[in-house]
């Protein structure tokens, strides 16, 4: 069997992998014996909360910036593949996944309404009830029908933030725990 490890980091749009989720994520992946390849974006429009059309380019961006970044992996050369994303990164994570035909676990950060078109089972998703960009009622729902286990943080926004600083630190350390048991199950 197998037994190399390889996690990939889909960043956001102004979430970028040395931000604290996906940071020390890719940190906790290391520590668990994993490889960590992350993706990064660049040339997303201004202004793009609320404009589906912004919305639908930012994503055809990350999703050839990602698909360009990926093409030389050997996915087969790893017994365990998991996919860390963040907001709109959770999209283009769990269509990759699917286009590939890769049997991945993944981590859910803060996902979009749209993930849920390709996201399956193997995955732990992270929502704050006050995140702009998400309404909860669908996050949960969407969880529910694809089995994916959900954690909510009352009143966060979108980086899982209230703005009481440690209070958020509380979050952040609760988040990671998780997510370290995920990467070791």
């Amino acid at each position: 069997m197998n037994e190399r490890r390889l996690a990939v980091l889909f960043p956001g749009i102004g979430y970028h992998c040395d931000k604290p989720l996906l940071y020390y994520s890719a940190k906790l992946a290391r520590s668990a014996g994993c490889e960590v390849l992350p993706v990064n974006y660049a040339g997303f429009p201004e202004k793009v909360l609320g404009d589906g059309d912004r919305m639908r380019a930012s994503f055809e961006i990350a999703w050839a910036q990602a698909c360009d970044r990926l093409a030389d992996v050997e996915w087969a050369a790893y017994g365990d593949i998991l996919f860390i994303g963040k907001s709109i990164g959770t999209i283009v994570a769990s269509r990759y996944a699917v286009e590939k035909g890769l049997d991945v676990r993944s981590v859910l950060l803060t996902p979009l309404q749209e993930t849920f078109a390709y996201a399956r089972g193997k995955a732990i998703a992270f929502h704050g009830t006050a995140d702009p960009w998400a309404e909860t009622g669908g996050i949960v729902a969407a969880c529910e029908e694809k089995g994916i286990s959900l954690y909510l943080t009352e009143g966060a926004n979108h980086s899982l933030e209230t703005g009481d600083v440690l209070k958020d630190v509380r979050t952040l350390e609760a988040t990671l725990e998780r997510i370290d048991s995920f990467l070791r199950a």
